[in-house]
């Protein structure tokens, strides 16, 4: 090899070096110590002031194009009201819209009132608040919506899985908050967290998580998805699931666990009215590679994803 062949091959792996970055791009090593939760009386589980303040407030994507959210929230200790009252930054004017509510109950464990109500006919990349509450415990948040779906539109996905409520769950939380890229909504990618370590699969965890995450879900989308463990338990109806099917079900609106063929897939039906993420329009294309489908890659919308 001459010198110039041979100055030109350094070039090209130094080059190659430089982009690349060698898998160094964070600091992060995770440790080795099994993850502990945070006790029930962390300032993150704290419960809202004031009578039947409405809590665990969460909102998700309402239809498959972002123009619908669904609003969802608990109150404690009586129904309350199930009424959405909603404005646009640019607006005085506030609309009503209302919902339902349901409970449920699980060994010696009773559920809040949960309510869920859906605002729809919303503008695309407007930003809308929100009430909910009555009286002296109104609570008040924001969203914004997303663009109208194209093909050079940029959107900014963040991505959480497994986050549970431990230590780290926080730590986890905290460096998506502050991540300076600002994700736009989340893509909740299974596993929303864990009871089953403690006795009767004590659902008040389920709660503690609901006012935990609440300080980003209730201001952005959180859409949701179950993993595969979760269909397959499914389906073979083990006991020991339902402890985490049911508040899934019921408070987060996973409800394609709910409708299964004996052969794990979904029905058809189901696949057109479920929002969980791999059916918003939005999503399609991440759908695709990130389950290897046999099917093109269809150009629909500029998407970055937050890791």
């Amino acid at each position: 090899m001459g010198v110039v062949e041979g100055l030109l091959a350094l070039g090209l792996i130094l080059n190659v070096c430089v982009v690349c970055n060698g898998g160094t791009s964070s600091p992060f090593v995770r440790k080795v110590e099994k993850a502990v939760d945070m006790p029930l009386d962390s300032d993150v589980f704290a419960i809202p002031p004031g009578y039947n303040a409405p809590q665990q407030v969460h909102i998700t994507q309402g239809d498959l194009v972002g123009k619908a959210v669904i609003v969802s929230w608990v109150t404690v200790d009586e129904p309350g009201s199930s009424e959405v009252r909603y404005w646009s930054e640019n607006s005085d004017q506030k609309k009503i819209v209302e919902g339902k509510l349901v409970t449920y109950r699980f060994f010696n464990y009773t559920s809040g009132f949960i309510h869920h109500t859906t605002i729809r006919n919303l503008e695309y990349n407007t930003k809308y608040y929100y009430e909910v509450g009555l009286g002296n415990t109104t609570r008040q948040f924001w969203f914004v919506t997303p663009p109208e779906i194209g093909p050079d539109v940029p959107y900014t996905f963040g991505l959480i899985g497994d986050l549970g409520q431990s230590f780290d769950s926080n730590k986890t939380l905290s460096h998506y908050e502050l991540n300076p890229r600002k994700g736009q909504t989340v893509l909740f990618v299974g596993d929303l967290s864990y009871a089953d370590n403690y006795p009767n699969h004590d659902n008040i965890r389920w709660d503690s998580w609901g006012r935990f995450t609440e300080r980003s879900v209730a201001y952005q989308p959180w859409i949701w998805t179950a993993e595969t463990m979760k269909l397959i338990l499914l389906q073979k109806l083990v006991k020991l699931y339902l402890s985490s099917l049911i508040p899934t079900v019921t408070m987060f609106l996973i409800k394609h666990l709910k409708v299964l063929h004996p052969s794990g897939i979904l029905s058809r039906e189901l696949q057109h009215t479920s929002l969980f993420w791999p059916h918003i329009q939005r999503m399609e294309n991440i759908h695709h590679n990130i389950n290897g489908l046999k099917r093109s890659y269809r150009k629909l919308t500029g998407q970055r994803l937050l890791g």
